[in-house]
């Protein structure tokens, strides 16, 4: 039997071997990726313009602009990192290696956080690339910005949504001609309720109840703060603890309905389904 210390010795080797496989998948996709990008930045750009739009004599301008641009930056990153944990498991059933990875001598809790990690990966890098090309449209005035409190909600904010990934992940492998359109509605649901351009308080009262369990309200209302206000991360605990128990909580129950999902795929003969 090996030790602790060999078990976890491959099952990291495992993890990273899920994060360059993820890797050469995107560049397999690059083309689309780079189709994607252009669409997130078209969309990014037309929320800025509506701002810019505004009569400056009545709206500070500047203040409005920055808060969409985050709304819009924030929703990116996290999208992306709740898209790819649901778009790896429909890629496999294109390439119809969604069994062999099942197979592999990893353990399912290793293979999803890979995926998850080389998502968050990609995102960062994903997102800083669009606020440079903004930048290159929209001139910011950000005297205050505290960018450091702005990447540690955004570290915390991203275990919540690994684990949210992780519970709509599930839907290609139980429903292979609709889960992904599936997790996309769950997502825009989340868009809806987070305050990504609004704040929720302009929500009805039983959407403010959805917004207390989405991570993306306690981000994106910690990193505006951060950013416009230069709040510092003392002040923002209040947005910070609910991201911790959000994060806490949705991991393990994210790979527990994941596990089930696979039981219910398996047993049904899901996975030998490509489309």
């Amino acid at each position: 039997m090996p030790g602790a210390a060999a078990v976890l010795r491959m099952e990291l080797i495992g993890l990273s071997g899920i994060v360059e496989r993820n890797a050469y998948i995107i560049k397999r996709y690059v083309m689309w990726e780079l189709a994607f990008f252009v669409w997130t930045l078209a969309n990014t750009l037309t929320i800025v313009f509506i701002a810019k739009g505004l009569d400056a004599s009545k709206f500070d301008v500047n203040r409005i602009t920055t808060v969409l641009v985050i709304g819009a930056l924030i929703w990116s990153y996290l999208g992306m990192v709740f898209e790819l944990l649901i778009e790896m498991v429909q890629w496999e059933r294109w390439e119809g290696t969604i069994e062999y990875t099942f197979m592999a001598p990893l353990s399912r809790p290793m293979h999803l956080i890979g995926t998850g990690l080389f998502a968050v990966i990609y995102g960062i890098v994903r997102t800083v690339i669009l606020w440079f090309v903004i930048r290159q449209f929209v001139v910011f005035d950000l005297p205050h910005a505290n960018y450091g409190a702005t990447l540690v909600i955004l570290a915390i904010a991203s275990v919540s949504f690994i684990g949210i990934g992780m519970m709509t992940a599930v839907l290609p492998l139980i429903s292979p001609e609709k889960g992904v359109q599936l997790g996309f509605i769950a997502q825009g649901v989340l868009l809806v309720v987070s305050g990504v351009y609004y704040k929720v308080d302009v929500l009805p009262h039983w959407m403010q109840w959805m917004s207390v369990v989405s991570p993306a309200t306690y981000a994106l209302r910690g990193i505006r703060a951060a950013i416009i206000d230069g709040a510092p991360l003392s002040s923002l605990w209040g947005d910070i603890w609910p991201l911790i128990v959000i994060g806490v909580v949705a991991i393990p129950v994210g790979l527990r309905i994941f596990k089930i999902g696979e039981q219910y795929a398996k047993r049904h003969g899901k996975l030998k389904r490509s489309g």
